[in-house]
């Protein structure tokens, strides 16, 4: 249990509202991650955790979360009017932290160290979709995403909210020139790309994987397909145009690593 609270200042208040814009989150290398799935996953990671916000009245959803007298961090409490400046969650669980944010390795090294498959983004520009895709990475066993330039930023509220938690387990390396590293990526992993157009059916593959996928709407420019070792396209029998990407993603991911 949380013996005190401490209050919050107004500058602190303001600071902290300032933390939906990508470019203070840069600024202050923080960002806020709200909901009791996410702070868990996140005090069970080893990213750094600053303080603590939450709202005592909703202390039945994350009273259980192991933030006591013997953290690290400062917990402040919050009204919910005070709330509503800095949450996303319509109806609050009443939780969020104040994240730091961890300087990425150089990309030779998230891809010398991961042992498992790996997921390639490229313009990935709808952060709920970049946190619906960092969830099942995670859940599908994907330890690395290599996401390129132009896309929403993995802090960006909506995408940490959608991600529940599983960011703070995978090894991210943002804003990459996908056109001059996938042939390095090229020499340890396969490439698949994804294709909505033609390709052949997703199956289970012999060598690590690289998964490459592109935004909903244009998918990937013919450069970056053309350096694809297989090209894959989800077969349909119904009328729907599309599936969307975390689904069409989510399916590749499982064809990559079932048995």
């Amino acid at each position: 249990m949380i013996s005190a609270y401490e209050n919050i200042s107004l500058s602190q208040l303001k600071s902290w509202a300032r933390l939906t814009d990508a470019k203070f989150r840069r600024q202050e290398n923080i960002f806020l991650a709200e909901g009791v799935k996410v702070v868990e996953e996140l005090l069970a990671s080893d990213w750094r955790v600053l303080a603590l916000l939450v709202m005592p009245d909703k202390m039945k959803y994350w009273e259980r979360l192991p933030m006591g007298a013997g953290s690290k961090f400062p917990v402040y409490q919050l009204s919910r009017s005070q709330w509503q400046k800095i949450g996303q969650d319509r109806e609050p669980e009443g939780i969020m932290a104040v994240v730091q944010i961890k300087h990425p390795p150089l990309l030779s090294a998230a891809i010398s160290r991961t042992a498992a498959n790996l997921l390639i983004l490229y313009k990935i520009n709808n952060p709920r979709n970049l946190g619906a895709l960092m969830r099942s990475a995670h859940w599908f066993g994907f330890t690395g995403i290599i996401i390129s330039e132009n896309s929403a930023d993995y802090t960006n509220p909506k995408a940490v909210r959608a991600s529940m938690g599983s960011l703070f387990h995978l090894t991210i390396v943002p804003e990459v020139d996908l056109s001059t590293t996938l042939p390095e990526i090229k020499k340890d992993f396969f490439i698949i790309g994804s294709d909505v157009r033609q390709g052949i059916k997703p199956h289970l593959v012999a060598k690590k994987a690289a998964l490459l996928l592109g935004n909903e709407s244009h998918g990937l420019p013919d450069v970056l397909l053309k350096m694809a070792d297989e090209k894959w396209s989800i077969p349909g029998s119904g009328q729907a145009d599309s599936l969307s990407l975390p689904q069409a993603a989510a399916i590749m991911m499982y064809e990559c690593v079932k048995k």
